[in-house]
């Protein structure tokens, strides 16, 4: 019987695509192409503020020089993925080549974010010290000096001079605009 497990492959960094084109056309070459169901490169969907304030949607690898696969793993399938140009190797293959071990059902979800929606982030390159112009809310058209940035939660902390004194401001990167 056939026991699929998803798995984990270092690539070189940037090869993710190429390795999984040729991974595919190896299995098919070679008759393994039963022992994989899928080969995942785990993405999110960006959405960042270029600098002209546009709202661009990318996508962005999670995990660069990563592969997550879901395969059968027998002595044929894994020796096949371990030699393939550009994979330096299975994640958490045991020291002594013994074989890799599956990744867990919560791994496997957070990584390819299966569990939600996908995650939207607003990712806009900004640093503390810049200064931004404030594009709307009620401080609109106020300038003011970065003082924290929150990438995660997409917010800055502006220092706004409100009535000649610094006033932190708690803005979402959208409701500002980088003073060029």
């Amino acid at each position: 019987t056939r026991m699929f497990e998803w798995y984990a492959i270092n690539t070189y960094s940037g090869h993710e695509n190429k390795v999984r084109i040729n991974l595919e056309q190896r299995l098919r070459s070679l008759g393994q192409r039963e022992k994989v169901r899928e080969i995942r490169i785990p993405t999110e969907q960006v959405i960042e503020t270029g600098k002209d304030g546009q709202k661009v949607q990318t996508e962005k690898r999670v995990w660069p020089g990563y592969l997550l696969i879901n395969m059968d793993l027998t002595d044929d399938s894994w020796s096949l993925v371990k030699n393939t140009p550009s994979v330096i190797g299975f994640v958490g293959a045991t020291p002594g080549g013994g074989r890799p071990v599956p990744l867990s059902r919560g791994e496997v979800d957070r990584l390819l974010n299966t569990g939600q929606d996908t995650k939207v982030r607003v990712r806009a390159e900004f640093t503390v010290g810049e200064s931004v112009k404030i594009i709307n809310g009620p401080l609109s058209d106020f300038t003011g000096e970065i003082a924290e940035v929150n990438t995660e939660a997409g917010r800055l902390k502006v220092l706004v001079s409100i009535f000649g004194r610094e006033t932190p401001a708690d803005l979402a990167f959208e409701q500002v605009k980088k003073l060029s």
